[in-house]
């Protein structure tokens, strides 16, 4: 069982690329990744799913891992009911020639009328077989009404009704998907890709402190495992034993409002002088930091040569967020986005190398290639 990422698509891959040129950017989920991530929670809170209702949207729970997780672990999760919906096929690229399952053939609600048209529904909160133990046995399922589209009536009846949201969204729904979970006020674990961090209506909620990433992906990349149907041209693809297939995406992360312990450990960090005297990176050992040209802040290139005595304003990548701690720093802007610089009377800031050093400043034309997206921080006791 794989689970359902209808559009997981953006990522600057060749290997996405390719999908996309193939118009189809579906990506599946593996088990052990979703199970890696859930775990983190139940070290931190052992008690956070119980009693609660889930609800796995833009999912396919014929085929999903995230269905086969929750529903075998009901009785060890302690959860209160189980929801999880599927795009019609209709709705799907037409590439992938899906046809009903034999699971669905062979359903007593089996409709021919609805099986390309309308989505499904499986639901999880009672013993069905009588073997006095909830799990995957007992999942019970029907036609939706419509094609499963997270924004329609009949969908955000059940996301109402949900305490955590859960899923592999569509990559190219994940502002309008977030805002979706937000406006409910819902507790979630969702994936996407790290460049949504710097979104506008995602940044925001990552500054006060109301969405951070999850603990298991904190960089590289992840597997997935795509349709039979997928062609690629960079001979990217992995197909396993059974002719499964797989590819590789960079800069998956995932994105939540549920604790964990990772994100209240503080980073160890060296002082400014034995980074620039020890620093494994040589843009910055015997170098030092650079301030910007117009920002009284200076450009940290990575997150472990963050300097744990300044006390000022620090430029530093995207992906410190993926180490990030509000006990240990304050984030102050996204140095991307204009209207937040310019709020602070500046222009944005990493936008462009300058110079033949190599270095990031900012306001001075330049021919160079595009400088890395940076977040404004500084260290929490310096803002007290």
């Amino acid at each position: 069982m794989t689970a359902q990422c209808p559009s997981l698509g953006g990522v600057a891959n060749t290997n996405l690329g390719d999908a996309r040129k193939a118009k189809n950017d579906e990506f599946y989920t593996q088990f052990h990744d979703i199970e890696k991530e859930i775990n983190a929670y139940l070290e931190y809170n052992p008690d956070v799913f119980r009693d609660k209702t889930i609800l796995l949207p833009c999912d396919d729970p014929e085929w999903s891992n995230f269905t086969k997780y929750f529903a075998q672990n009901f009785h060890a999760l302690g959860l209160k009911k189980l929801i999880s919906t599927s795009y019609a096929p209709n709705s799907k690229p037409r590439e992938l020639n899906l046809q009903p399952t034999l699971f669905e053939l062979e359903s007593p609600q089996f409709d021919e009328s609805k099986t390309a048209s309308n989505g499904k529904i499986f639901t999880l909160h009672r013993d069905t077989t009588g073997d006095n133990f909830i799990d995957v046995d007992d999942l019970e399922w029907e036609y939706l009404e419509g094609d499963g589209d997270f924004r329609s009536a009949e969908i955000t009846v059940l996301r109402d009704q949900a305490d955590i949201i859960i899923t592999n969204p569509p990559f190219s729904l994940f502002r309008p998907f977030l805002a979706w979970i937000v406006e409910a006020k819902k507790q979630f674990v969702i994936l996407g890709n790290m460049n949504a961090i710097t979104y506008k209506e995602t940044f925001p909620l990552i500054k006060e402190n109301k969405m951070w990433l999850g603990q298991s992906i904190s960089s590289g990349d992840r597997e997935f495992q795509v349709p039979d149907s997928l062609e690629t041209r960079s001979g990217s693809l992995r197909v396993d034993d059974s002719g499964n297939k797989f590819i590789r995406v960079d800069g998956v992360r995932w994105f939540t409002n549920l604790d964990h312990g990772r994100r209240h450990q503080p980073l160890a960090l060296m002082t400014e002088a034995d980074n620039i005297k020890f620093s494994k990176h040589k843009d910055v050992k015997g170098v030092g930091y650079q301030k910007y040209d117009n920002y009284d802040a200076i450009e940290v290139p990575h997150t472990d040569a963050i300097p744990s005595d300044y006390a000022g304003v620090m430029g530093v990548p995207i992906s410190f967020l993926s180490k990030y701690s509000p006990e240990q720093f304050e984030i102050i802007a996204n140095g991307d986005d204009r209207d937040e610089m310019e709020s602070l009377g500046v222009t944005p800031l990493g936008r462009e190398y300058v110079g033949n050093v190599g270095r990031r400043k900012v306001g001075v034309p330049s021919t160079k290639k595009a400088a890395y997206k940076r977040i404004v921080i500084r260290h929490r006791e310096a803002s007290q």
